[in-house]
């Protein structure tokens, strides 16, 4: 029974600062906008310096991306 006069208060303490956080992320937007962070997996956004440089390795050197399957590894 003593144990009881712990937990009690300790378990509504604890539900009081859950719905703290629920509330505090509520007020703060967190819940706002539900579908963009869904569909945005959807769509490739490379970075166009990316590609270039890409685009770049691959006019430098040409026989390192064309042949890898038929190369050993270095440590081999």
């Amino acid at each position: 029974m003593p144990a009881l006069y712990v937990m009690i208060p300790a378990a509504l303490l604890i539900v009081a600062i859950a719905i703290y956080i629920f509330f505090w992320a509520v007020d703060s937007g967190q819940y706002d906008d539900l579908d963009s962070p869904a569909h945005s997996i959807l769509f490739d956004d490379q970075d166009p310096q990316h590609t270039a440089a890409v685009e770049e390795a691959k006019n430098q050197h040409p026989e390192s991306i064309t042949d890898n399957h038929n190369k050993t590894p270095p440590h081999a």
